[in-house]
């Protein structure tokens, strides 16, 4: 088995979608025109996020949420680049870039919709 997509709601799919294609470089791999607006968008690995409103559940305050509780994280060549750019483009700063004992540099941002964007410089490839 092998994970194939995570999702989670949002105000404005749409818009939300396009944001990301823009700022972080991801593509649709499908999408609905109907009520929920559902995207599914991959990165150049393929892994897959599933953006949607489905009137059937109530959108989270993400913003509200602590940052741990949920985030997307994405590795970056060059964090503070990569940091001042998606400020730019509209996301908050959660959390300050901070380099960890083991090496590996964070920082955590909100998304103009309010959910966590952790950005990863890690000093030794996961995988």
């Amino acid at each position: 088995m092998r994970i194939e997509h995570v999702a989670f709601p949002c105000i404005d799919p749409v818009a939300a979608a396009a944001w990301y294609i823009e700022h972080f470089g991801l593509r649709i791999v499908r999408k609905t025109d109907d009520v929920t607006h559902t995207h599914f968008l991959a990165d150049e690995s393929g892994s897959i996020i599933e953006i949607y409103n489905n009137p059937k559940v109530e959108v989270p305050d993400y913003s509200s949420m602590h940052a741990l509780l949920l985030h997307m994280a994405f590795t970056v060549e060059d964090m503070e680049a990569t940091f001042a750019k998606l400020l730019e483009a509209g996301c908050s700063i959660d959390q300050e870039i901070v380099q960890m004992p083991n090496g590996d540099v964070l920082a955590m941002l909100r998304d103009p919709w309010g959910f966590a964007v952790q950005l990863v410089k890690r000093d030794k490839a996961m995988l």
